[in-house]
């Protein structure tokens, strides 16, 4: 273990708990949740029938990346994966003026595509053991 490859691991397992934290507490209130942002974004110039299915499926995507990011497993996948995501945030957020949001949304961003650069010290990971 390298000191690189260690600070990988404690930079990716913070991300992954936080993605799977939020599957995590979502799933259980998925109606409310799918509810709650539906009733949010009739404020805004995003249609309901493009926002009902995307909150259906978010927590179910942040939880598989989550638990991706954690094991390191298709780490490459999840730290795209997580970019696009945070991308549709990121326009959702802007269409409610919600700048705190965006502020949050594009730390998460730029958390993710460090984490895509460094990929090679990516080793204490399920990616890095089926190298070897």
């Amino acid at each position: 273990m390298t000191r690189e490859s260690t600070t990988y691991l404690l930079a990716r397992l913070p991300i992954g708990m936080s993605f799977l934290g939020h599957g995590l507490q979502r799933l259980p209130i998925l109606a409310k949740f799918s509810a709650g942002m539906v009733n949010s974004f009739s404020k805004s110039f995003i249609p309901g029938a493009l926002v009902q299915p995307f909150s259906l499926g978010l927590p179910f995507v942040e939880l598989l990346l989550g638990i991706l990011l954690l094991l390191g497993l298709f780490t490459r996948f999840a730290t795209i994966s997580g970019v696009i995501v945070m991308l549709a945030l990121i326009f959702g957020s802007t269409s409610l003026g919600q700048w705190d949001n965006v502020f949050i949304q594009l730390m998460y961003s730029a958390y993710l595509a460090l984490l895509y650069y460094f990929l090679p010290y990516n080793t204490i990971s399920v990616d890095g053991w089926r190298k070897k």
